[in-house]
């Protein structure tokens, strides 16, 4: 199987077992850890172009398991985030990895999020390997081990 396929056969798995726990996903800080992760893999690269945050974006606000919050919430709390790690990457990126850490005392949400990390970087067909580092060091932000995630 090629890279391609298997990268968007685990991004489709990860979106159904997503989709499967969408009831216990509804708190604060799964909702401020999701879009702090989002807009992590979509700076992955230390920049960000309009089609690419309009994507990112798109995918944030058709996502059904992301349908438990309010479509302009979560647009907001992305462009927030982005907006720190444009500013200044290293810095922002610290902060926006707090935000990940917030989901740290529930390990189902913890590991929601990085499932979410994946689903966003592998959206593209192309799960580079900036995407998956900062989707590993976020794996590490929240005490999960990133080889369960094929990282």
């Amino acid at each position: 199987m090629a890279l391609w396929d298997r990268i968007k056969d685990s991004a489709t798995q990860m979106q159904t077992q997503l989709v499967a726990k969408k009831n216990d996903l509804k708190s604060g800080a799964f909702r401020d850890a999701s879009m702090a992760m989002c807009a992590l893999v979509a700076a992955a690269d230390g920049t960000i172009d309009p089609a690419e945050r309009q994507r990112v974006a798109q995918l944030i606000a058709t996502n059904e398991v992301l349908q438990n919050f309010p479509a302009d919430d979560l647009r907001r709390r992305f462009e927030e985030n982005l907006d720190k790690l444009t500013a200044d990457f290293a810095f922002g990126k610290v902060s926006v990895l707090q935000e990940v850490a917030k989901a740290k005392k529930k390990p189902a949400e913890a590991r929601a999020v990085i499932q979410i990390g994946i689903v966003i970087g592998g959206a593209d067909g192309d799960f580079d390997k900036t995407e998956q580092a900062v989707v590993r060091e976020a794996c590490y932000t929240l005490d999960l081990p990133p080889h369960e995630f094929d990282l």
